[in-house]
């Protein structure tokens, strides 16, 4: 099934999407995160690929319709996903939960017992991952959250969870999260 990420003209690596001025587009719009190494047990059965890497996860900015989202970009939503850490990204929770073994980290309440990261050294080490492993592409687009509906319709994205209860893996890394989220509460907050 073709779509607008099937053959996308261009991935950004995560310095190029960090660096000043970021190529990101200040615009509404939905953004497209492509994999060179698969999370473990994340299926890939139905996903678009480009160029040996797995698309697994869209975005759209602002992902709702209102004044008050209005002023969200792309720009703004991607490189918080590629610098950020897990209590303001559902990706990189997503990520660093699967990741947990091969990381060490797994996600942990810090500081004042209020937030949930994979701490600062785990957040490092997914910056790192990122840095190798996830490259992004962007449309710009005045309604994002119907092509986001689109694709979640069209294709596979397992990392993905809200408005994507359709895919089979959703409901697995729902529990995977639910289940990390009760570890990190019943552990030692971290620093």
């Amino acid at each position: 099934m073709s779509t607008v990420f099937s053959n996308p003209q261009r991935l950004f690596s995560r310095a190029e999407i960090l660096s000043n001025p970021s190529p990101v587009a200040k615009a509404h719009g939905v953004y497209a995160l492509f994999f060179k190494e698969i999370p473990p047990g994340v299926p890939v059965d139905g996903c678009l690929t480009h160029e040996g890497l797995t698309l697994l996860y869209i975005g759209s900015s602002p992902d709702k319709k209102g004044e008050k989202y209005a002023t969200q970009t792309i720009q703004q939503r991607v490189r918080y996903h590629f610098n950020g850490n897990a209590d303001g990204s559902t990706l990189r929770r997503s990520l660093g939960i699967l990741l947990a073994k091969k990381s060490g980290f797994p996600l942990k309440m810090v500081g004042n017992g209020k937030k949930m990261t994979l701490t600062k050294q785990g957040e490092e080490w997914l910056d790192r991952w990122m840095e190798e492993n996830t490259f992004a592409a962007w449309v710009e687009n005045d309604k994002p959250w119907d092509l986001e509906h689109q694709l979640f319709q069209a294709i596979s994205l397992p990392l993905n969870i809200q408005g994507n209860k359709h895919n089979p893996f959703a409901a697995e890394l729902t529990r995977l999260r639910a289940e990390a989220v009760t570890n990190a509460k019943y552990a030692p907050v971290a620093e």
